[in-house]
Order: C-alpha cells, then sequence, then structure tokens
C-alpha cells in the first residue's frame, strides 16, 4: 500500500494476495474489460459503447445508490473508460477515465496478475489520478483499496465455486 501526492497527480499502488488462486485462473477473469460489474462490489453495470474511432475501446461503468427515500430513486455514478493496453503475457490491463459524472478529470489505472513463489497470485492495482474536489488522496486511496479488497473476495468466491462445480460434475 504505497501512495504519495506528486506535484499536482496523485498515485497509487495497491496490493492483494490470493491464496488460493493461480495467476493464469485469475487473469482470464480481469482481461475481460467488460466484466468489471462481476468482480468489483460497487459497480452494478458495465459495458462496451460506441466510439466514434473504431479503433479505441470503451466501457461504460456505472454504480446506482437508491435514495433513502424509498420512492424508486436512485444516484447513478458513472464513467466511460478507455482500453489503453491489454498484456496477456504479463497479465495486466491498463484504461482511462475518458468521462464522468463524479468529478474525475484525469485518471490512469493499471491492474496486473503476478504468480507468487509460494503459490497462489497477487493482483496489483496502480493509479495515477488529478485530485478529485471534495476527496483527499486518503479517501480515494482507501476506495481503490476497498475495492481491491472486495475484487478479491469475488474472485476467490468465483473460483471456488467453479472448483465445486467441477467436483459435483466429475463424480
Amino acid at each position: 500500500m504505497a501512495t504519495q501526492q506528486l506535484e499536482s497527480k496523485w498515485e497509487g499502488k495497491f496490493i492483494v494476495n490470493l491464496k488460493h488462486a493461480k495467476a493464469e485462473q485469475v487473469w482470464p477473469l480481469l482481461e475481460d474489460f467488460f466484466n468489471f460489474h462481476k468482480w468489483l462490489p460497487n459497480i452494478d453495470t458495465c459495458h462496451q459503447i460506441d466510439s466514434d474511432n473504431k479503433d479505441e475501446i470503451i466501457r461504460y461503468c456505472a454504480s446506482t445508490t437508491p435514495l433513502s427515500s424509498g420512492d424508486g430513486e436512485a444516484i447513478i455514478k458513472w464513467c466511460h473508460e478507455k482500453l489503453l493496453t491489454i498484456d496477456k503475457i504479463e497479465r495486466c490491463i491498463s484504461y482511462e477515465v475518458l468521462d464522468n459524472n463524479i468529478g474525475i478529470k484525469y485518471y490512469v489505472s493499471t491492474l496486473k496478475v503476478l504468480s507468487l513463489d509460494e503459490g497462489g497470485c497477487q493482483i496489483e492495482w496502480l493509479f495515477v489520478a488529478d485530485p478529485i474536489d471534495g476527496l483527499t488522496l486518503e479517501l480515494f486511496s482507501g476506495y481503490i483499496n476497498s475495492s481491491l479488497q472486495g475484487m478479491a473476495e469475488n474472485i476467490e468466491k468465483a473460483l471456488e465455486s467453479s472448483k465445486l462445480g467441477d467436483f459435483v460434475c466429475s463424480n
């Protein structure tokens, strides 16, 4: 967990270890740019959207928070994100925020899946961002770190469920 504020940019790197999952099991789950909603606890929608530039791959991600009034109204926070790189050999994916309604001016993120010598794997989440109005670096870093922890839990649960399914099917 390292964060720092360099000049006007925020930078951070967070790491989570998955003890019972191998990198080659985790990577296929994260390399699908349009499946973030399956792994991030706070994202409920993620899908490809059209771009004027046919060489760009852009996704729409959103989270919906119902208002406490109970009248069916909700707050939707959304981002349009562009895939920058995907490296199947190094198991890393990078993207940037293009547009959003949550105050992000500049944000680039890289997720890496690394094998661990002692077994299991590690997910690294690195980011560089402009400061966000109304947030501190500590609050934003806490959000990224808790998102990564939730992602790891969801991935481990999915892999465990698939192993149980394999066991049931093979008997």
